[in-house]
């Protein structure tokens, strides 16, 4: 094989049109992501883009705009614990799912509806 692949560079998830401070409270303030400078030629077109260690999370904005309610990216973290804590202090809904043999993982929906994973390996 003369190629391979090393990793996602990012996900893009959509918003509705005037959602990008939104998405910074829920990104930033919520989750802990940084904001990251896009490109100039990309600003025209709205969104915002946020980092969190090598994951990259860029909101796009689609009119007109339906959340993804299954299709999902899914982040690794650790501590997934004290994050269920701050969510909840922040009355921040999740799901918890039990059902990945090895896995501590949540689902939470995004300002938008987008739906989220965040799992911690706990048997590896």
């Amino acid at each position: 094989m003369t190629y391979h692949f090393n990793k996602i560079d990012h996900v893009q998830l959509a918003a509705p049109k005037g959602g990008e401070e939104q998405a910074r409270h829920f990104f930033r303030e919520i989750l802990g992501f940084i904001e990251v400078e896009k490109p100039e030629e990309l600003k025209k077109q709205g969104g915002a883009w946020f980092q969190a260690g090598s994951c990259q999370i860029h909101i796009g904005i689609e009119e007109p705009f339906l959340p993804a309610q299954k299709a999902h990216p899914a982040l690794e973290i650790y501590g997934i614990a004290q994050l269920k804590t701050h969510l909840t202090s922040h009355n921040i809904e999740y799901i918890e799912d039990g059902r990945l043999p090895g896995a501590n993982r949540i689902y939470v929906n995004d300002p938008f509806g987008n739906r989220i994973e965040i799992m911690e390996w706990v048997n590896f």
